[in-house]
């Protein structure tokens, strides 16, 4: 059966303090008797001296009158605290007893009388006949300075032991209620350290932290989480990586987040106390991220924030991807509903039996399309490239523009200087771009015109439109990464591609205005043998069309 943490840490405490009050009642039981021993001995040799100096008992010792001595004595033994005071003389037989009258002319007990006669006072635990005692004696000297008696006064260890109890006892009691008080104090410490660890066991709370760590080495997203203060209290893989920091996890751990990213908006605390923000475009670094920013709550009161962010490109990257995607099956669509109307127009006359109308219907339809499939099959010796070139044209036609091949285009073998899939990509966004552009521009929409051609020396692609043309605030930006002038969408991708495309292997793009409008995207990209082609990642090969 396993413990819960609270009751351990309540037995703990209970068992500790109860062992450290016992040990400190042995201690003060033993000090307390050390202090009450010394006390009275100090107290008895005091009355012992005093006696032994009075006149009346000095004389009536000497002359050994009992009488006399035991009136007097009587007198004393009322005023005093001592278990007993006992007069004697230079014989060592008693002449007073306090206790025991009977004892009178017999000998003292105890064998402590010589240094006395000597003319000592001493202070002994003896047993005599009332038991052991603590007893100090002291000389009753003579006028002639000769020892005539003994004075001895004494107090029985058991009286000394039960005062010694009863103070024991009453700092028992002290201690018992003290130790009541304690056990509802570590109690109610114990439920409220409970209740600040949410109610986890030490062993849960062990392993909730190395899940965490775990967890937080495996987000591929900066993660930083930040105190009220704005100081770094966690700082990921990740987010070191992204912001360039050498240091480890410790070494940033306490320091102010302005130390390690350069002040932004986006760290201002007014602005942070304001409103949480998700997806917001900010710079860290010199590096352009998409960052999101979450106060941490406990019972209504403000820990801290939690920030999380991602390299800007990578998101661009993952739309370009999805807007590739989205244009194959776009194609495909539209490949499929002219082929369904068609299959439609060509099923009725069938059905009506009409079989002259429906050979030239399919002459008709098919003319143009063999013509396209009849031209592009022999120009262009790249299946993926054909393939590519029909699908842009339907797509094209769908939407009211037509392609129009230049006579000149010819590929008939591969490029050495670019490869397939850089190929398609260049080929797929130009032609993308002019469609759309010459799809904005007022109607009638004119031809977009295409030309590739590959030659002995360079690869030529040239697409001119007629539409809207390139705004000549953006034109020296056009080929950055997210610079784009379509207002839906996911842009900016493309035209970054196509240049980076072709300054890989030493190309050139120029980019003139149409006439009467429109823009002319030409690229000339050397044929050489010992032009290194770029050998395409993952990641741009999804940006193929």
């Amino acid at each position: 059966m396993k413990v819960s943490f609270q009751i351990k840490l309540f037995i703990s405490l209970v068992l500790f303090f109860s062992g450290l009050f016992a040990l400190l009642g042995v201690y003060y039981y033993k000090d307390v008797g050390r202090q009450l021993y010394q006390e009275m001995s100090v107290r008895a040799k005091i009355q012992a001296e005093e006696i032994a100096i009075i006149p009346n008992l000095r004389k009536a010792v000497a002359e050994k009158d009992i009488p006399a001595i035991t009136q007097f004595m009587h007198q004393v033994v009322s005023h005093s605290d001592a278990s007993f005071i006992v007069i004697g003389d230079n014989k060592g037989l008693h002449l007073f007893h306090s206790v025991h009258a009977n004892v009178v002319g017999k000998t003292l007990i105890g064998g402590d009388n010589e240094e006395v006669l000597r003319g000592l006072t001493t202070t002994t635990i003896r047993k005599g006949g009332l038991g052991i005692s603590l007893r100090s004696k002291a000389p009753i000297f003579d006028d002639n300075g000769q020892v005539v008696g003994i004075v001895s006064v004494g107090y029985l260890t058991s009286y000394l032991d039960t005062i010694t109890l009863g103070k024991a006892i009453n700092i028992f009691i002290a201690a018992v209620l003290l130790l009541v008080a304690l056990f509802i104090f570590s109690w109610f410490f114990t439920r409220g350290i409970k209740k600040q660890i949410f109610s986890l066991e030490p062993r849960e709370i062990g392993l909730l932290v190395r899940q965490q760590k775990a967890m937080m080495e495996s987000i591929y997203e900066g993660v930083i989480a930040v105190d009220s203060e704005l100081r770094i209290e966690v700082i990921n893989q990740a987010a070191r990586k992204l912001l360039g920091l050498s240091q480890p996890t410790r070494a940033l751990r306490g320091l102010a987040i302005g130390d390690v990213i350069a002040p932004v908006p986006f760290f201002t605390r007014t602005v942070m106390l304001e409103h949480d923000t998700h997806d917001e475009i900010c710079c860290f670094n010199t590096l352009t991220v998409i960052a999101s920013r979450v106060r941490i709550m406990l019972e209504d009161k403000l820990q801290g924030w939690v920030i999380t962010f991602r390299d800007r490109n990578e998101i661009d990257s993952l739309s370009a991807q999805l807007s590739q995607v989205k244009r194959y099956v776009d194609n495909l669509r539209i490949m499929r509903h002219e082929q369904l109307n068609r299959m439609t127009t060509l099923s009725g006359l069938l059905h009506m039996e009409r079989y002259d109308e429906a050979v030239r219907y399919i002459q008709a339809q098919s003319e143009h399309a063999q013509e396209l499939l009849d031209f592009i099959s022999s120009r262009f010796s790249s299946p993926t490239l054909c393939g590519l070139l029909l699908g842009k044209a339907a797509r094209a036609r769908e939407k009211g523009v037509e392609l129009a091949f230049d006579p000149l285009c010819r590929m008939d073998r591969a490029c050495l200087a670019l490869g397939e899939a850089e190929l398609i990509s260049i080929i797929g966004n130009l032609l993308d771009n002019a469609i759309e552009a010459t799809q904005r521009a007022a109607l009638p929409h004119e031809p977009v015109e295409v030309l590739i051609l590959l030659n002995e020396r360079e690869l030529i692609i040239e697409v001119a439109d007629r539409g809207i043309g390139i705004d000549p605030t953006i034109r020296e930006h056009i080929f950055e990464r997210g610079m784009t002038t379509k207002h839906s969408g996911d842009h900016g991708i493309g035209l970054y591609l196509i240049a980076s495309y072709v300054t890989q292997v030493g190309g050139s793009i120029d980019v003139s205005d149409n006439d009467p409008r429109g823009a002319i995207f030409s690229l000339f990209i050397p044929e050489a043998g010992n032009v290194q082609r770029p050998v395409p990642t993952l990641e741009d090969q999804n940006y193929a069309t």
